[in-house]
């Protein structure tokens, strides 16, 4: 078998925020793999084909070996997002077609499966106490076990004394409202400094966060350990991290106590597993970050699947997931996703309907921001 084309697809389906990137790799044996590289920047697509086009006519079984050339393809830019963004997309359809030519799941090809039901999140956004109440009771009621936001409302580091009351006050009301059988997540998006992200930390131990997300930005490595060491709450960050070696010195310096690597970011489905294992010998979880389409999600799961330090995955179903695929995606039931039993990752993309929705221009106000003010749960994506 060989690798004949490598294309990438930017697509706005209708509902979605924002665009998304997904990647198909065609073979001479008719078995087409599809990957995700979905990062925000439309200009990773230039980057997918590029490096593409260096494993045309090459065995698609030789995964390990096609990362090693793409990732050192250009030394200039070795580790940076839109490199990284685009071997994993190339990478995960390689696994893909690898499941679906030996006929097996991807997590059997490597070492099996460990658990049969992946646990995951819903969420607790909301502009004020009540509305994140509410939202977290509309997933607390659809059985979900633990519940995920981002409660501050100012941007870039040094808050605000209201932006601090009120991401307290919506903790403290989630907490209230959903009791102590519900594990909550206090995500901040690198959004404090040092000094203020142990101050916050202390006044939420009271609530019992299940971790404290990039509570600092992830470039200074010190400052996380400062504020790790300062709390009693688990720290966790990754999102914004490639490859086994941006892990390195957050592990050896013990300033986490879960990663969250991203699979269509950090290095594609083998570069998981190897964080994953490196986190392990620090005792540290995995709890891979995803925002994006259905094939990141999936390819995530198929990395839980058997990893032993799997904690929870981040990620769910958008109304628009079921636009761009030849069949439903398979929903949470109670919180928790079933271990998929599809040859290869399991997604099938209807290359038609990503044609048909071409790039567009993303909502006012972008990213994480808008998600946080849409007034609908439907509108979420992360639903």
């Amino acid at each position: 078998m060989k690798i004949t084309d490598i294309n990438a697809f930017v697509t706005k389906p209708p509902g979605a925020f924002s665009n998304y990137v997904f990647v198909k790799v065609s073979t001479d044996e008719g078995i087409v793999g599809w990957g995700e590289s979905s990062i925000g920047a439309t200009s990773v697509a230039a980057v997918i084909e590029e490096f593409g086009a260096a494993i045309i006519g090459k065995d698609p079984f030789r995964i390990e070996e096609h990362w090693q050339d793409m990732y050192h393809l250009h030394h200039n830019i070795r580790g940076g997002a839109l490199q990284m963004a685009a071997i994993s997309g190339i990478e995960i359809a390689l696994w893909d077609i690898k499941g679906k030519a030996l006929n097996v799941p991807v997590y059997e090809l490597l070492g099996g499966a460990m658990r049969d039901k992946l646990w995951t999140y819903g969420r607790f956004d909301g502009v004020d106490p009540a509305a994140a109440v509410e939202t977290a009771m509309s997933f607390v009621e659809d059985g979900y076990t633990a519940l995920k936001g981002d409660p501050f409302g100012h941007q870039g580091i040094f808050t605000s004394p209201e932006s601090e009351r009120d991401a307290i006050a919506k903790v403290k009301a989630v907490r209230e409202a959903v009791g102590d059988d519900v594990e909550l997540l206090v995500e901040v998006h690198g959004r404090l400094t040092p000094a203020e992200a142990i101050r916050i930390g202390e006044q939420l131990e009271p609530y019992r966060p299940f971790f404290y997300e990039e509570p600092v930005p992830p470039q200074n490595i010190d400052a996380m350990v400062r504020v790790a060491q300062a709390i009693n709450i688990p720290i966790a960050t990754g999102e914004r991290i490639y490859t086994k070696w941006g892990f390195k010195d957050l592990l050896e310096k013990q300033a986490v106590a879960v990663v969250q690597p991203d699979v269509c970011h950090a290095g594609g489905i083998s570069e998981l597993k190897k964080i994953a294992a490196m986190a392990e010998t620090y005792y540290v979880g995995f709890a891979p970050h995803n925002p994006y389409g259905p094939i990141n999600t999936m390819a995530a799961i198929h990395v839980d699947a058997c990893t032993p330090n799997f904690l929870i995955q981040e990620g769910g179903h958008a109304p628009w997931f079921d636009s761009i695929m030849t069949a439903p995606f398979k929903r949470q039931t109670d919180g928790y996703f079933d271990l998929p039993t599809e040859p290869g990752i399991g997604v099938e993309i209807d290359e038609d309907a990503l044609i048909a929705n071409p790039q567009g221009i993303p909502e006012t106000g972008g990213g994480y921001r808008s998600r946080f003010t849409m007034p609908s749960r439907q509108q979420n994506h992360w639903v």
